[in-house]
């Protein structure tokens, strides 16, 4: 195995550089135990070293950190460390790097990534497995970013690495995706991206267009980047996808995978197999079909992704048929001799025309024979798709040998047929004659209905719901009121319940809104009646949907149904007796109103008494205080002061 570890050097990567520092001898340790034979190699990058990515004042290229950090000056990608089987070089080096900075947020690791991959003497690379560990905790310039920078020239693919460091950053703009992809196919580099969690998302939607690629979180300090290497390889080890190169025109290929525990897979997912262990064989099936004569022989790549090993194919093309070699000259076939039958055929001697040579091209006259070749006495010869040779139409040949003229005056061909999504008769059938002959459970014009009612059927197993019909697969419902895939939807409906209240009403109990009308209308489901309300039917006892319902007739009385679908029939389960409410007693009626009166008066009685108390007390208390601010003559007055007391008693006994 070998593994280079590409890592970002921005400021915000400080305290990822610690960690990776005793990374070599560590990871040689664990790599050890999954093979003895392993080299690690080291590069870093930061940005293109132009505005608006990093700053070119001669003091910021100097030092482009801020305050008393001192940082390396700003770079594109520098590799390191070739590929070496010494950990303690590789974390001499590693200890030895700086950190550097840049001004905006993406970083330019596609550069980097680049480089990496087509360098392959420098950065040393064998004919080995090749792990490429991309770290980051910023997102990624891609093509076209460099037009802010005034680069405008495409990144050519090619090696610029001299003295270790890229050189033409400033001149080349940053690759697109789909040419790194290339290029880390071209040359067998399977990528694991240990970014941080911010930008996970990002990076795993690069993963999906990256073949053989895997997305790990790093920590905020890349403490668990051991662990996460490991974690990547032991994913991408264990699955195998094949790919091939550029198809020559007119071939397809197909894959058909048979993977462990007996698992068959077709179409695309029929080049890969998953979790695979060391030991295990998979088989792959490869079909290659060939619509045309190709007039050179082609070759045909087929590898697995992250893997030296390839399948050549050689195709050569077969556009005369072999048998024409053992023809029989002079043949009694081809009317008397009068040529060679090869192949099934007839061909025919110089001045000899006809399907089996019959005629002579001196004694017949074209006009004759050509009126032959006219369908219904029209002008087109041969429907204008062949040629009238010796009064019989031989229909032109097509370029895709697949498809074919037929029919007596060539009317009838097998591509002419109409198409449903751009395949012929839908794919579901085969054209004859301009018409399409479908396959079972299709039918239409171009095969593209589908007899097939499973994608009608709704969650109670109708078809539609019963609101609609099932037509080419799909549901149409009877009214514009009913909606959705199987018509189970209905804004402006009522409920089952009041739907059939009316009907219910008129048929269990004669009564109702449809009661003179109920034959006619309410014949549309099986009614069942029972006792009580214990006998209806219970959701849970059921394998077909249920509604329970509760209504009121108009005098206000309670009728208990179900609805339910069995077997696409409407069935309704009612209780035979409604549930009236009681009369009123009259006795306690009169009594609490006697009652009431009575308690009402003796409340009227208690509030005027009390009220009189009060008023009576107010009196007394107004008349007190009257009394005592009372002025009596002189006379009086000294009567009183001879004999307070009696005289006090006398006159109090005079008021009162």
């Amino acid at each position: 195995i070998d593994l280079y570890y590409l890592m970002d050097l921005s400021y915000s990567m400080k305290d990822d550089l610690e960690n990776v520092k005793n990374l070599g001898t560590e990871l040689m340790r664990e790599m050890a135990k999954i093979t003895s034979d392993f080299k690690i190699g080291f590069g870093s990058f930061v940005e293109k070293t132009v505005m608006p990515y990093v700053s070119t004042t001669p003091l910021r290229m100097m030092n482009p950190c801020l305050g008393n950090h001192n940082c390396t000056s700003p770079f594109s990608y520098k590799n390191v460390l070739s590929l070496t089987k010494d950990g303690k070089k590789f974390n001499n080096l590693v200890s030895q790097q700086q950190i550097s900075g840049n001004l905006d947020s993406p970083e330019g690791g596609f550069d980097a990534i680049m480089q990496v991959a087509v360098c392959e003497k420098i950065i040393g690379w064998r004919n080995v497995t090749r792990l490429l560990v991309f770290s980051t905790d910023a997102g990624f310039h891609f093509a076209g970013d460099g037009k802010l920078g005034g680069i405008v020239l495409p990144n050519d693919g090619q090696c610029h690495l001299e003295g270790n460091m890229y050189t033409m950053s400033h001149y080349y703009d940053y690759p697109s995706i789909a040419h790194l992809v290339q290029k880390l196919n071209d040359h067998n580099i399977q990528t694991i991206f240990a970014v941080t969690e911010e930008f996970q998302p990002v990076y795993k939607e690069l993963k999906n267009l990256i073949p053989k690629s895997a997305v790990g979180t790093l920590s905020s300090n890349s403490s668990n980047v051991i662990k996460l290497i490991l974690d990547a390889y032991n994913s991408l080890s264990s699955e195998v996808t094949l790919e091939h190169g550029k198809l020559p025109d007119g071939v397809s290929i197909q894959y058909k995978s048979f993977c462990k525990n007996g698992v068959t897979q077709t179409g695309d997912d029929g080049r890969r197999c998953f979790n695979i262990s060391i030991g295990d064989e998979v088989n792959f099936h490869i079909s290659i079909e060939s619509q045309k004569c190709l007039s050179k022989d082609e070759i045909i790549k087929i590898k697995p992704l992250g893997f030296n090993e390839e399948l050549v194919i050689n195709l050569k093309f077969i556009c005369d048929c072999q048998c024409s070699s053992g023809g029989e000259a002079n043949s009694k076939k081809c009317f008397d001799g009068n040529g060679t039958f090869e192949c099934g055929a007839c061909k025919c001697n110089e001045g000899r025309i006809g399907r089996v040579c019959e005629c002579s091209k001196d004694e017949v006259r074209t006009e004759d024979l050509d009126a032959n070749c006219r369908k219904d006495n029209g002008t087109d010869i041969c429907s204008n798709n062949g040629d009238c040779v010796c009064g019989t139409c031989e229909c032109k040949k097509r370029e895709n040998p697949a498809e074919v003229y037929s029919g007596k005056y060539c009317e009838c061909d097998n591509f002419n047929c109409d198409r449903s999504n751009n395949n012929l008769c839908g794919g579901h059938g085969r054209c004859e004659c301009r018409k399409c002959i479908c396959d079972a459970n299709y039918t239409g014009s171009a095969c593209d209905c589908s007899l097939d009612t499973t994608p009608c059927l709704a969650k109670n197993r109708q078809i539609c719901n019963g609101r609609g019909e099932c037509k080419c697969g799909s549901c149409r419902c009877t009214g514009s009121k009913f909606q959705g895939p199987t018509c189970e939807l209905c804004p402006t409906c009522p409920g089952v319940c009041a739907e059939h209240k009316d009907c219910v009403q008129c048929r269990a109990f004669q009564s109702g809104d449809k009661k003179d009308t109920c034959e006619k209308e309410c014949s549309n489901f099986n009614m069942i009646k029972v006792k009580d309300r214990d006998k209806l039917p219970q959701p849970t006892d059921q394998s077909f949907p249920l509604t329970h319902c509760k209504e009121r007739d108009a005098n206000d009385c309670w009728f208990y149904f179900t609805f339910s679908v069995r077997n696409d029939t409407n069935e309704v389960v009612v209780v035979e007796q409604l549930e009236c409410p009681a009369g009123p007693d009259i006795i306690p009626i009169v009594a609490g109103v006697v009652a009431g009166i009575v308690m009402i008066g003796l409340a009227l009685l208690l509030i005027w008494k009390l009220l009189m108390i009060i008023h009576d007390r107010r009196e007394f208390a107004k008349f007190e205080k009257e009394k005592l601010n009372a002025k009596w003559d002189t006379v009086t007055e000294t009567n009183h002061l001879k004999n307070p007391p009696q005289r006090f008693f006398n006159e109090t006994v005079m008021i009162e």
